[in-house]
């Protein structure tokens, strides 16, 4: 706790903070709320379906793109143009009465201009802080994730209950708003300078802990996603009980990650924190009850934010600055991805076999990362004396 005090006082930090937290608050809101809304608008599931992996293409897609203009038109212009777009594609998803490509369409854009705030912060971070309180403060981001993925969801059904789909929707795009205009104005943000890069995009992964990192963590949310779908699955579609578990497993994973912090992170690191995750999903293959897979769950999040936090600081350490936001957009490229392959094999393997099925798929993918992780640490940085100061950048003046 003392490093995460420590932290805290950096000045402006907590504020950073504080703006980035409520700025991607909605991404837990987002996905859950376009799939009732147009269920509602046109009828079908199937609808919804398309609506929303246009949504999930659109960012997978555009991430890398859009962040290599941060170098190119400034931080602050890239944001303020993509919150802009993204807010007006979702107002007409949440407003207009259309026909179902032109809210497709709609969907693909929203998700493609969502601001790369995620990128920005992680990018800026090494800015801020000393190199010694890096780990600490990724893990403590990793852990403030959890808010996003469980209050996000909960709060939307609860809006969705008392206003609707549609202003259900509008009142989202307003806090994406105004998280991303607190965000914008801190004048961290408007300081920061990212210089451009002189290399060809995608080139960034042709470094081994970059690629690892996309590909790890890809294989390891995409096994998050099929425990999820395999939990909801075995209790049934809106059952309280699944909320219970998800919960617990994410409580489990802030507290891992306020764990972790004060750990330094070396070329086992994401390999043991992707290990416990796997103790924790093979418990579970037997339980079918709340207590048991509570308790199980509980277990892999305690390893899930220290792990996510290793993913960040090996970007920090490996990455020169130019390419860091471009490197963070690819995980988060790959992390969409993962997730759309475990819920679609999850999808099939509970049609045969029922929620353990999804259960199952989640424990060969979380193996299969922990695997790789192993095998190929060699190709991870050992950071134990810190993660260094990032090169190659300088802050602007603030315009007047």
């Amino acid at each position: 706790m003392r490093a995460y005090a420590e932290v805290l006082k950096v000045p402006g930090l907590a504020r950073i903070i504080l703006a980035q937290l409520i700025a991607r608050f909605p991404a837990g809101m987002y996905s859950l709320g376009v799939l009732m809304h147009m269920e509602h608008e046109h009828g079908t599931y199937t609808a919804a379906g398309l609506v929303l992996a246009a949504f999930s293409i659109g960012m997978a897609i555009a991430g890398p793109f859009v962040t290599r203009l941060m170098s190119r038109f400034g931080t602050v212009a890239v944001l303020v143009t993509t919150t802009a777009v993204s807010v007006a594609a979702l107002f007409s998803l949440a407003s207009l009465s259309v026909p179902l490509w032109v809210d497709v369409v709609a969907g693909a854009v929203a998700g493609a201009a969502m601001p790369p705030v995620t990128p920005t912060v992680r990018t800026l971070y090494p800015r801020m802080v000393p190199q010694r309180l890096l780990s600490p403060l990724f893990s403590f981001d990793a852990a403030l994730q959890e808010i996003i993925w469980v209050f996000g969801p909960v709060l939307l059904v609860a809006l969705v209950s008392f206003f609707g789909t549609g202003p259900t929707l509008l009142v989202v795009l307003v806090i994406q708003a105004v998280g991303a205009a607190f965000f914008i104005v801190s004048p961290e943000v408007r300081r920061l300078r990212i210089p451009p890069t002189t290399r060809k995009l995608g080139r960034v992964l042709r470094k081994p802990p970059v690629l690892l990192s996309v590909i790890v963590s890809a294989m390891f949310i995409g096994g998050f996603s099929a425990v999820e779908a395999g939990v909801v699955a075995t209790f049934g579609e809106g059952a309280l009980e699944a909320g219970i578990v998800l919960a617990v497993s994410a409580f489990g994973s802030l507290l891992g990650g306020f764990a972790a912090g004060s750990r330094g992170i070396t070329p086992w690191s994401v390999a043991i924190r992707l290990t416990i995750v796997l103790i924790g999903m093979a418990i579970a293959l037997p339980m079918t009850g709340v207590v048991g897979l509570s308790i199980a769950l509980f277990i892999a999040g305690l390893g899930t934010a220290p792990a996510l936090a290793a993913f960040s600081a090996i970007i920090a350490g490996t990455v020169k600055f130019a390419d860091t936001p471009e490197a963070y957009a690819w995980i988060g490229t790959g992390q969409l991805l993962g997730a759309a392959v475990g819920s679609a094999v999850a999808g099939v393997a509970i049609d045969a076999i029922g929620g353990v099925g999804g259960v199952w798929v989640a424990v060969v993918m979380v193996a299969i990362a922990a695997a790789i992780a192993a095998i190929f640490r060699r190709h991870q940085p050992d950071l134990r004396h810190g993660i260094g100061e990032p090169p190659e950048t300088a802050p602007v003046e603030l315009p007047r």
